[in-house]
């Protein structure tokens, strides 16, 4: 898969991106999943500023092949959803719930992506907002950029940038993760009772690998301006077994919608968490890029042990029979199953999952940290010991 990843000109550990910020200065609390800034706009001491920027990646190709097959405008909402939700919850992990404001930036080929796609995005980005205050979450679209670039891109990429304010004693530096805590696993997959249908788990990475060894070739023929077709080896694209109306066995979606699940927010969950028991939560992890190995950039002399995983959903074991990917390079790259880490004490832990309950989500102690001289990961998933290693 690494290899294949190369080659389809993605670096899944972004290796030239830490290059290029190799010097850059990490904020107030470099631990931080998200860049701390001092508060800028009042220069409140007592206050920072986060600002963070993501968006839904090669998701939004997936998206395009399912609405051209299938006439389904709906998945485009989808899209909003993962780049709204990419950021939020790297913010939560902050310790950041609100209130939030949104820019987004959507570039488009106008010859291949219409208007009502625009529409279907921009009304996503408030089905996601709408949801939130349910919730006592506030987000706002402060407004956003739209370009027609069908020099640069083929179909469309959205991304989106947030930013929220809060006191400086609120922020979860992740500093204080440590030998003893337990770690609880919110799971990815399945119906919470704020989402309208099943959730696959995939979140919005490796999408780029996961699209092309899932999917069928007559999708290259179809639907060329999905892919690069001058750099992208012949023998690479749309390599897999499935068409995108396949069923899949354990679901309630075909193979398209499985791919194209949108991200789901943990907010909803954490809010009440953070507001009642803040100081007892050590770290919040989101297992995006860099899957369930995220976690050792946010740790100092610790053996970090998963060895009581949740099951592995469907969708992960889709894409692992297609790609014939390894198990070890699986959880390099996808969540595989929970995509939220609360690193805290035992007590707590009971309490992180009984309000995951609440919301129909799976969740429970997935494994622990244990001190070592230096930082070690051990993974134990259903296929055995998948992870060994700094």
């Amino acid at each position: 898969m690494s290899d294949s990843y190369a080659r389809r000109g993605v670096s899944a550990g972004k290796a030239d991106v830490h290059f290029a910020i190799r010097n850059l200065d990490k904020g107030l609390y470099p631990q931080a999943f998200c860049k701390i800034l001092p508060d800028l706009l009042t220069g409140d001491e007592e206050y920072c500023t986060i600002m963070h920027a993501d968006g839904a990646g090669t998701k939004s190709s997936l998206a395009y092949l399912y609405w051209k097959e299938t006439g389904d405008l709906s998945v485009w909402r989808g899209i909003a959803q993962d780049g709204i939700v990419m950021n939020l919850d790297d913010m939560l992990c902050a310790g950041a719930v609100g209130p939030f404001m949104f820019s987004n930036t959507i570039g488009r080929n106008a010859f291949h992506v219409g208007r009502e796609v625009l529409a279907e995005v921009l009304n996503g980005m408030e089905d996601v907002f709408e949801m939130l205050r349910e919730f006592g979450i506030h987000a706002v679209n402060t407004g956003g950029e739209t370009a027609d670039v069908g020099d640069l891109v083929q179909t469309m990429v959205y991304d989106a940038t947030a930013i929220a304010r809060l006191p400086r004693k609120e922020v979860i530096t992740n500093e204080e993760i440590q030998a003893g805590d337990v770690i609880v696993g919110l799971a990815s997959y399945g119906k919470a009772t704020y989402e309208k249908e099943y959730n696959s788990g995939i979140g919005s990475n490796g999408l780029t690998n996961g699209r092309h060894d899932t999917l069928h070739k007559i999708y290259a023929e179809k639907y060329p301006e999905s892919y690069d077709q001058v750099n992208v080896p012949a023998d690479l694209v749309y390599s897999g077994p499935h068409q995108l109306t396949d069923p899949v066995e354990g679901t309630p979606l075909d193979v398209g919608k499985l791919l194209l699940s949108p991200t789901r927010t943990f907010l909803p969950v954490m809010k009440p968490i953070l507001e009642q028991h803040r100081d007892k939560i050590h770290g919040l992890i989101h297992c995006t890029g860099g899957g369930q190995t995220k976690v050792m950039k946010f740790v100092n002399n610790l053996h970090v042990i998963k060895d009581n995983l949740l099951p592995t959903p469907p969708v992960f074991k889709l894409i692992q029979a297609a790609s014939g990917a390894e198990w070890k390079e699986m959880y390099q790259v996808f969540n595989m199953g929970h995509r939220l880490e609360v690193y805290t004490d035992e007590a707590t832990a009971e309490i992180v999952i009984e309000q995951a309950k609440k919301f129909n989500i799976d969740a429970q102690v997935i494994g622990r940290c244990e001190a070592a001289e230096e930082n070690r990961l051990t993974i134990e998933g259903e296929e055995s010991l998948v992870y060994s290693g700094h």
